[in-house]
């Protein structure tokens, strides 16, 4: 039996998308330099396309824009790839892995003003879950009955297509993450704002604003930081880039780029494996 106990991942399992790592694997902040609040985060992401909705789209720019910005899962990966619960406080298994148990974070509401329930939990995970019974124990508990063991579901649940939408709003981009929509158009911008309280407030969530804009032409997002039209920007293949003192390139194994302005900073990895994300740079990230 587990109840939130933290576990020591492999974080190569959890992406496959080499931008994506790229793009949120920055070299930190040093040890002890504290988050500061505020400024207006800018990243130019690809993998947009104007079929785009809260539901459906599963290219890197809907990946930021859901999981860290607008909504949230039960468990999250932190940046140096321990597992925790986020909109769950714990959880634990029977049957050999086959059932689960979730507990729930009390007095967490939707951008709307809704509370969190676990029907909105069960209505989220039933259509993804699919060979799974999601199922209400009360408010705050949901149970979950596998067709087969699995003891790794508390980590498949830390990513994107599993976050939580409320289930009379399911595609209307109202979650409880650290930032509300503002703006929304397919294939194109996504505009969101800090949230005035949050359960997270003091560990998470340093921008005031947080603008996605899909470029999809990699030289074209090269530019854009290179003018400081954006902070930061995915590029899948190293491009022809003009080397600036101020910006940090990283690649990847699967040799994606990425191209941070050096004002970001992110908190130190205690790990030995480089710092992941985990698709959260919004959430994580602020302006040193």
């Amino acid at each position: 039996m587990t109840r939130g106990r933290n576990s020591l991942l492999d974080r190569r399992a959890l992406f496959t998308t080499g931008a994506a790592a790229a793009l949120l694997a920055a070299t930190g902040a040093g040890a002890g330099e504290p988050p500061r609040r505020g400024g207006r985060l800018r990243l130019a992401l690809s993998g947009a396309t104007r079929e785009d909705t809260w539901v459906h789209g599963d290219g890197l720019f809907m990946q930021v824009a859901r999981q860290g910005l607008i909504f949230d899962t039960l468990t999250e990966v932190t940046g140096n790839g321990i597992l925790k619960g986020e909109l769950a406080t714990g959880w634990q298994t029977s049957d050999g892995a086959r059932q689960w148990q979730f507990d729930l974070r009390p007095d967490v509401r939707f951008h709307d003003g809704s509370p969190l329930t676990a029907r909105d939990v069960v209505a989220s995970l039933q259509s993804v879950l699919t060979e799974a019974e999601v199922a209400v124990q009360d408010d705050l508990k949901v149970q979950v009955t596998l067709a087969a063991a699995n003891p790794d579901l508390p980590l498949l649940l830390a990513q994107s297509r599993y976050v939580i939408r409320p289930a009379h709003a399911p595609e209307a981009g109202i979650g409880t993450g650290l930032y509300s929509l503002r703006r929304f158009s397919a294939g194109r911008q996504v505009l969101a704002e800090r949230v005035e309280s949050h359960y997270k407030d003091g560990t998470a969530g340093w921008f005031d604003t947080v603008e996605l804009v899909s470029i999809p032409a990699r030289e074209v997002r090269a530019q854009a930081l290179s003018e400081r039209l954006v902070d930061a920007a995915d590029l899948p293949a190293r491009p022809r880039y003009r080397e600036r003192g101020d910006v940090t390139l990283q690649a990847d194994s699967a040799g994606g780029v990425s191209a941070l302005s050096d004002d970001l900073r992110q908190p130190p990895n205690p790990g030995r494996q480089a710092p992941m994300d985990n698709l959260r740079a919004p959430e994580r990230w602020w302006f040193g």
